[in-house]
């Protein structure tokens, strides 16, 4: 029997400031993988995909 390998995220973003410029939004990003019960923050939805990827990856 094959066994499955599954990776779960919470994403959660929070509004950390807003430039009063040019009204550019500033997020922070915490990524918890639940297997592992490990929190990462982030400030790119971009760096935190690429934490997840590495972690689906390496499975």
């Amino acid at each position: 029997m094959e066994q499955k390998q599954i990776a779960s995220f919470v994403i959660r973003f929070h509004l950390a400031d807003v430039d009063k410029d040019t009204s550019e939004k500033h997020w922070r990003i915490k990524v918890t993988h639940v297997q592992d019960d490990k929190e990462t923050l982030f400030e790119t939805t971009e760096d935190a995909m690429t934490f997840m990827k590495s972690i689906v990856e390496d499975q």
